[in-house]
């Protein structure tokens, strides 16, 4: 491991060099600063390591001395040293986890009810509203794809293009099963009501990584409806695009513009068509992707909002954090942080045992 952190360091100071060159092209720039961004932490965690290393042996040392109260600090210092390091070894050891390729890019995330009617588009619109809250604390940008309203509110399927810093590394854990426990408006009972939605979080593809063939698709326009089926536009803006040789359709009718919803329809497509390509090409990759949403039932649940007790429970990692409407607000980075830490840390064991 510590080769690895030494070469990590030089990587990290060439690059500094690099950067301080004169006339450094643009492209490279921003080349060597995207790498810079992501060696940084691993160097400063590895100089903290090496910093306390020192520490606990020059405490080593004064074990023994002479003076009963400097061996006793000795030991103090060297108990809490070494938790420290135990610490550190462990950050380390995640932080030089082999790094997904997709965690730089934008996502297509979407978010459709499952199980539980009504109910269950209600809650679709509490995650988009969940989800749209942490991208704007994220400083990212998010544009509606496609919405179907539900008949009494929330989605019954909305599609979103959140563009940004490293969007994939921080949604990629979202996808899955989303469970909520609740008393709908609609109960007159006062009984809690189950329902579900489920999320998908897709890299989105770059042209330059997926070339599509103009003559695979058939493109159809038509006036943009509303909901109940009105019509929210006077010219034929909406688009729909299908990929003949997979059958895979995506509709956009969100701008006004009929070039701006095929651009957005475009960016669905190339992140569905990635995404089914490199399941294919990836047997392992395939069963995570098949299982990502299941079928929308509950009992496939990866997280669980119970509003009665005011919880929500992670349940691939055991982790439950209180005050859902914070939490729907967008406060998402304690919880995302803990579970992604919890996941990697498995993530570690597979790799020790491999």
């Amino acid at each position: 491991m510590f080769e690895r952190l030494d070469e990590v360091k030089r990587s990290y100071e060439h690059i500094n060099e690099r950067l301080g060159t004169p006339g450094l092209a643009h492209a490279e720039f921003t080349k060597l600063n995207k790498e810079r961004v992501h060696l940084e932490p691993i160097v400063a965690a590895y100089s903290s390591f090496t910093e306390k290393t020192t520490e606990l042996e020059d405490n080593k040392s004064l074990l023994a001395d002479s003076d009963d109260d400097i061996r006793q600090m000795a030991k103090d210092e060297i108990a809490r040293l070494s938790d420290e390091l135990e610490t550190l070894e462990n950050e380390l050891k995640i932080l030089l986890l082999p790094k997904d390729p997709n965690d730089d890019k934008n996502v297509i995330l979407e978010i459709r009810a499952g199980t539980g009617g009504d109910e269950a588009a209600l809650f679709a619109g509490d995650l988009y509203r969940m989800y749209t809250g942490y991208a704007q604390y994220k400083r990212w940008k998010v544009d509606i794809v496609s919405a179907s309203e539900g008949t009494k509110g929330g989605f019954k399927e909305v599609i979103m293009q959140v563009t940004g810093d490293a969007v994939f590394s921080h949604l990629k854990y979202e996808a899955g099963v989303h469970r909520v426990q609740r008393v709908p408006e609609t109960e007159s009972q006062g009984r809690v009501h189950t329902s579900a939605c489920t999320v998908a979080v897709l890299p989105e593809a770059e042209e330059v990584e997926l070339k599509i063939d103009d003559k695979d698709l058939r493109i159809d326009t038509m006036r943009a409806g509303g909901p109940g089926g009105q019509s929210v536009n006077t010219t034929d803006s909406a688009v729909r695009i299908t990929h003949l040789p997979t059958g895979l359709v995506v509709q956009c009718q969100d701008e006004k513009s009929q070039l701006k919803n095929k651009a957005k329809a475009m960016n669905v497509l190339r992140a569905r068509l990635l995404d089914r390509m490199q399941a294919e090409a990836d047997a392992e990759r395939a069963g995570e992707r098949r299982s990502m949403v299941g079928s929308g039932d509950r009992s496939e649940k990866i997280r669980t909002y119970n509003f009665p007790q005011d919880r929500c429970t992670d349940h691939r990692v055991g982790t439950t954090v209180h005050n859902l409407p914070k939490l729907l607000g967008g406060e998402l980075e304690p919880l995302l942080s803990e579970v992604r830490t919890k996941l990697q840390a498995e993530q570690l064991k597979d790799l020790e045992a491999a």
